[in-house]
């Protein structure tokens, strides 16, 4: 029986991480909905990017309303922070623009446009880039990776957290109190 290494970390709420993954992609099947598809009935077709956009964002506001009424909070302080802004111009030129793009008239282009989703999906979840939404952006968030503050401690700033916040910028020494959404991604609690 072989056990884990102690310092390997594991992502927990992993069907949080998807169904966020799934609601960071919304936009496109917002997209097809619009687009239509000339093999599926509109009917059943739009159903499916209707349920495609409300299942993973309404988990998400869930997500959100549960973890500020649950109080899981935790108190984060800078070490360094990264702006992320440019993630959001590579997520949409990598990813929205060339799948809505792309013609899904037979059945095989509708396959390998699924197939080539599902392998977006799965990096996007194992690499923890759930976080990329564009709601957030609509609402004038912004995401920072924070990486703790260097105290000497072997066991602190091993792990970077993502932090959506309304601020501009976040400097190092900062404290900041947010919402836990995932073990890696946080939500600032407004004043």
């Amino acid at each position: 029986m072989s056990r884990r290494p102690a310092s390997t970390h594991r992502e927990g709420l992993k069907a949080a991480r998807l169904l966020m993954v799934l609601s960071s992609i919304s936009p496109l099947f917002i997209l097809w909905a619009i687009r239509g598809n000339s093999i599926i009935p509109d009917r059943w077709f739009i159903g499916f990017c209707a349920f495609m956009v409300l299942v993973p964002n309404t988990f998400l506001w869930l997500r959100i309303r549960t973890a500020k009424r649950q109080a899981d909070k935790r108190e984060l302080t800078v070490g360094t922070a990264d702006d992320h802004r440019d993630h959001i111009l590579v997520y949409l030129f990598a990813m929205l623009l060339p799948f809505y793009s792309e013609a899904i008239g037979t059945w095989r282009d509708i396959s390998a446009t699924l197939a080539a989703l599902a392998f977006i999906v799965f990096l996007f979840w194992h690499l923890n880039l759930h976080y990329m939404n564009l709601v957030f952006a609509a609402f004038g968030y912004r995401v920072f990776t924070v990486s703790p503050p260097a105290d000497g401690n072997p066991l602190t700033g091993r792990s970077r957290q993502a932090v959506i916040t309304r601020r501009v910028s976040l400097a190092s020494g900062d404290r900041i109190v947010a919402y836990r959404l995932s073990d890696t991604v946080y939500l600032e609690v407004e004043a």
